[in-house]
């Protein structure tokens, strides 16, 4: 089979692109190798684990990264403690954003986890002020319906 033409020449326009309205492949659509390699696979998933385990035992380092890789694999994201004061107000977060800044000079969070910490005090802000401004606006409303 030439690999060179598309199987289906009518889909793909002279450039080598999908014709207009063809997407191509649906998402998550497997390529032949990826099947091909399943298929040789199929039913050898516990042999191959049991296989990796013994090497790993064995003392071989590579099979032992792969099984510790997949029995506990490298966190992404840990858990930061910071005592922040309650963030009811805007006054409140700058109070907050103090703490944070404490926080990094004695050094019990780095400065990136201060920083994630910070955007999500920073997303909180603009939600306590917006929710100030509907208050406001509302009250004045009130005010002058009376």
């Amino acid at each position: 089979m030439d690999s060179s033409k598309p199987r289906n020449p009518s889909a793909k326009s002279g450039d080598g692109r999908f014709k207009p309205g063809n997407p191509g492949k649906p998402k998550g659509a497997r390529s032949r190798v990826t099947r091909a390699i399943e298929a040789l696979l199929e039913g050898q998933h516990e042999a191959l684990t049991k296989a990796a385990i013994d090497k790993a035992l064995e003392g071989d380092t590579v099979a032992l990264r792969l099984c510790l890789d997949r029995l506990a694999p490298p966190r992404k994201d840990a858990p930061v403690s910071i005592d922040l004061p309650p963030v009811k107000t805007v006054a409140d977060a700058v109070s907050a954003s103090s703490a944070i800044l404490a926080s990094v000079t004695t050094g019990d969070v780095t400065p990136d986890e201060a920083g994630r910490v910070m955007a999500l005090l920073t997303a909180h802000k603009s939600i306590v002020e917006t929710c100030d401004l509907e208050q406001r606006i509302a009250a004045l409303e009130e005010k002058g319906k009376a």
